[in-house]
């Protein structure tokens, strides 16, 4: 499978709102293909979220990258560690209620495109790994949330726990044992939320936070990246394909 094409798109903010927020694309050589929105990290939508809807397309998913900080800085993206005080401040200005409109709108664009197929999942980093489980629990197009969630290292997921109950698709979380941003005791406290759940697993590893950002040298570590990307990738496969 690889990709036949990639571009920018605009999705509908509001049915009843003269406003669109910008996305990347990237379409796989089947169709329809089942699609999978992609949360960004602080620094934006960039290189790395590019490349990664590229690298999902190449698996034959329909791959969605929506501006989440369109309302605050549209069109912002920042390459690597430089820009993380720049993309934390605007990360601690998101608000969650819009960003989760955001993200139904974008739920709701997918699902009506003829290239996607009826199922839709969505993987999230950092500050999207937040935003990926608050689409888990919170999203819904016609009473219909995603078929499937993966959320990496969601710095704020331990905050949200009493929405656990809400969340009505499969999820995988990843997290690292050596994360500055987030103990390991709030790790824990997800584990405990979503332990009477046979259709989530929650997975540690021996790597820090952003471990995934192969743009972001001090956060990268190739070894716990390749295990959880590949997890990921059988995930969306078992529940999406």
């Amino acid at each position: 499978m690889v990709t036949s094409r990639y571009d920018n798109i605009t999705v509908d903010a509001h049915a009843s709102a003269e406003q669109t927020f910008r996305a990347f694309v990237a379409v796989p050589d089947r169709s329809p293909a089942p699609a999978v929105v992609l949360f960004q990290e602080v620094f934006g939508v960039n290189d790395n979220m590019r490349q990664l809807a590229v690298r999902l397309a190449d698996n034959g998913f329909h791959a969605v990258v929506p501006d989440m900080f369109w309302r605050l800085k549209p069109g912002f993206e920042r390459r690597d560690e430089t820009g993380l005080a720049e993309g934390m401040e605007l990360a601690t200005r998101l608000d969650y209620e819009l960003a989760v409109q955001d993200m139904t709108a974008t739920l709701a664009h997918v699902r009506a495109d003829p290239g996607c197929s009826p199922r839709a999942g969505a993987v999230g980093f950092c500050l999207g790994g937040t935003l990926a489980y608050l689409f888990a629990t919170s999203a819904r197009v016609d009473g219909r949330g995603p078929d499937a969630v993966v959320s990496y290292y969601g710095s704020a997921v331990h905050d949200h726990l009493a929405l656990a109950s809400d969340i009505e698709c499969p999820m995988l979380f990843h997290f690292g044992d050596d994360d500055p941003y987030i103990s390991r005791a709030q790790i824990a406290a997800v584990e405990a939320a979503v332990a009477n759940r046979p259709d989530i697993a929650v997975h540690r590893y021996a790597a820090g936070h952003a471990f995934s950002n192969f743009d972001a040298p001090s956060f990268y570590d190739a070894d716990a990246a390749d295990l959880a990307w590949g997890r990921t990738l059988a995930f969306l496969d078992d529940t999406l394909t």
